[in-house]
């Protein structure tokens, strides 16, 4: 090379998108069993498991039953509240009592929901972190574009990439939530037979709405999450490389994962266990996501916020190592391919 520095050539828009959300899948093949053990333990101890609601409330409502004789119904074919007992306890339950292949339910809905949501809220961070700094800056570019950003400026650009890629991801992550919630009947008979009879069948018998059921409290999880998971992560990576404590490679990246995965999982637990009880209730069961919320401090007391709080946090810390390891390396080759043809031209 001839003298000066080199700029680098940034990729563009869609090729971040797909960089980001490519990652997330990666992390989601990997750590999807812990999902569902998590979606299995955060719903039990509701008035009947996903699968018994579904064909009780219909043989309630044949009967012309009330809400008080529904439930009756359904606590006498229910589950015992002690099926799943702890992360490890759960995942070798579904597993013996359903087969290994039950711990990947909805793993299609699972990757079409991180290709929706993981490429917005994670592909968009950068570009929305810069856009709001320049904005309080006048328009002006800031001299270093990673490190310049105020807190409170990462803050908002979370809110905002978490909460816009809800509006869009959400109909993935209801069925995704549905098919993982679904143990094996009695009968043997499944509400969904596959994933878009699932979106068909929501569809179908709830509306379209029915497919963005829960976007209030998942736009409030999802906001918690980002700032939790990605802010964080920024600021520990920012952190660990201005203190010169590691290098930016591998352990700088998993140092930083491990701390933002459990940020996330102490911040957004509470909200988690709404939205996947809400997402996964039949018509009719709750007002709303308050309503929701109201009921399991009720019945419940606190504890219940926090049900599937060890699968979460072995989940959220194994998907943020998977995730974010993966999408520094997909960036550096990105990057890499992006700028060979520029490096080799200054030759």
């Amino acid at each position: 090379m001839t003298g000066g520095s080199i700029e680098l050539r940034e990729p563009s828009l869609p090729v971040k998108l797909l960089t980001a959300g490519s990652a997330a899948c990666v992390a989601d093949l990997i750590t999807f069993p812990l999902d569902t053990a998590k979606v299995r333990l955060q719903i039990q101890g509701e008035a009947g498991a996903a699968p018994v609601r579904y064909y009780t409330t219909t043989a309630a409502s044949t009967l012309g039953a009330g809400g008080h004789g529904a439930t009756a119904v359904m606590v006498e074919h229910s589950p015992a509240s002690s099926q799943y007992k702890g992360m490890i306890g759960t995942v070798s339950t579904i597993a013996r009592q359903e087969g290994p292949k039950a711990l990947y339910n909805g793993l299609v809905a699972g990757l079409q929901r991180q290709m929706c949501f993981a490429s917005i809220r994670i592909g968009l961070y950068d570009s929305i972190k810069l856009l709001y700094q320049q904005t309080l800056n006048g328009g002006r570019n800031s001299a270093n574009k990673n490190t310049n950003a105020s807190i409170s400026v990462r803050i908002c650009a979370g809110i905002t990439t978490g909460g816009l890629a809800v509006l869009f991801a959400q109909p993935t992550d209801v069925v995704k939530v549905r098919m993982q919630a679904e143990a094996r009947s009695a009968t043997g008979i499944k509400r969904y037979s596959s994933t878009m009879n699932a979106y068909s069948t929501i569809a179908r018998k709830e509306g379209v709405a029915g497919l963005w059921k829960g976007t209030l409290p998942n736009v409030s999880r999802n906001a918690i999450v980002n700032v939790a998971e990605i802010v964080c992560y920024d600021l520990f990576k920012e952190y660990i490389l201005n203190s010169g404590l590691l290098k930016d490679g591998v352990p700088c990246h998993f140092s930083a994962a491990v701390a933002a995965g459990f940020c996330t999982t102490v911040v957004a637990s509470p909200v988690d266990v709404v939205k996947t009880r809400f997402m996964n209730a039949p018509v009719g069961q709750y007002r709303g996501a308050v309503d929701c919320a109201v009921r399991m401090m009720m019945k419940e007391g606190p504890g219940a916020f926090y049900k599937g709080f060890m699968p979460s946090f072995s989940r959220l810390v194994s998907w943020n190592i998977c995730m974010w390891i993966t999408y520094e390396q997909f960036k550096r080759l990105v990057l890499v391919a992006y700028n060979q043809p520029t490096v080799l031209n200054r030759h």
